[in-house]
């Protein structure tokens, strides 16, 4: 279920919170067919600028233990 009324354009997808990145791209797709998604870190620094069609997914939690090598 998207944040949007009927009719409204959504602009915002509280619902995916806590999703993998996978399964929350597959929810604002399902809303927004052409959004151009980009996953970025929390804290990435990013432009000003207004483009309809970009979704910004960030993210901050460390999903693999990180090995060296």
């Amino acid at each position: 279920m998207s944040s949007s009324s009927v009719g409204e354009v959504t602009k915002s997808w509280p619902e995916v919170v806590g999703l993998s990145i996978k399964e929350a791209k597959k929810v604002i797709l399902k809303d927004k067919p052409d959004a151009d998604i980009v996953v970025l870190p929390v804290g990435a620094k990013v432009t000003d600028d207004f483009l309809p069609n970009r979704v910004r997914i960030f993210v901050d939690t460390v999903a693999e233990i990180p090995r060296a090598g």
